[in-house]
């Protein structure tokens, strides 16, 4: 083969991209080759060992009366590679005592919030602003709420989800420091930026708060069905 042959042969590398027509880049290096499963395998074994190391972090924490006063860290459960990452206020009693999210009669209703919208809870991945049960129940200060946000905020770039739900005012101010009246701030999208990224975010009422205040579940439902449309126009499966 000729030298001039030689340099008519370029390596190809194509690079799929979001356009209804396709692009195709040119580069010097060729294409890397992976089957999808071992990809994905790779990226959930990734994910475990990074949320393994954040809980040991968490746990770390000294001189905190959330973590004094609680037998479990509840961090999260559910699909670690959902394109969904719904986020609570704080473990309760039964969260505090199983280390899961969301139980009994708040787990309940989750999971006919989600189902209206045809989301199995399971499919995605849930998570509190906060990972310890406050004493009695009570609403984090706003000190505590900023001290577990940089872990929260971790926590999300690890899951790195398309779409997340943020439920109750504490989850809202941990996320986006916004301290307002939930009522104020919900069914708005907004957004959150995080190591370079955008990740789209809901505000909506936790579980807990609708059970003690139903006659605001109508407010959720349209907060529901707008998280289904954006659902549909990203294209999102679940």
């Amino acid at each position: 083969m000729t030298k001039k042959m030689i340099n008519q042969k370029g390596k190809l590398d194509v690079e799929l991209i979001n356009t209804i027509e396709p692009n195709f880049i040119f580069k010097d290096k060729p294409i890397n080759r992976f089957n999808t499963l071992e990809i994905n395998n790779n990226n959930q074994f990734e994910k475990t060992e990074l949320l393994k190391e954040l809980k040991k972090q968490i746990n770390s924490i000294e001189n905190c009366n959330l973590k004094k006063n609680s037998q479990n860290l509840v961090l999260g459960d559910g699909n670690i590679n959902s394109p969904i990452m719904l986020i609570g206020e704080a473990p309760g009693t039964e969260e505090d005592k199983s280390g899961t999210t969301f139980k009994g009669e708040v787990g309940e209703l989750l999971n006919k919030m989600l189902l209206a919208i045809d989301i199995k809870r399971q499919n995605i991945y849930n998570g509190y602003a906060i990972n310890f049960r406050p004493p009695e129940d009570r609403k984090p200060t706003s000190k505590e709420i900023k001290r577990y946000s940089f872990f929260l905020k971790e926590h999300v770039s690890i899951i790195n989800p398309k779409i997340v739900i943020l439920m109750g005012s504490t989850a809202m101010e941990a996320v986006t420091g916004i301290n307002n009246k939930i009522s104020s701030e919900r069914g708005k999208w907004k957004e959150m930026i995080l190591k370079n990224k955008t990740f789209p975010l809901m505000i909506t009422f936790n579980p807990s708060y609708l059970i003690r205040f139903p006659e605001n579940k109508k407010y959720s439902w349209i907060d529901l069905k707008e998280i289904k449309k954006k659902i549909d126009q990203l294209k999102i499966k679940i």
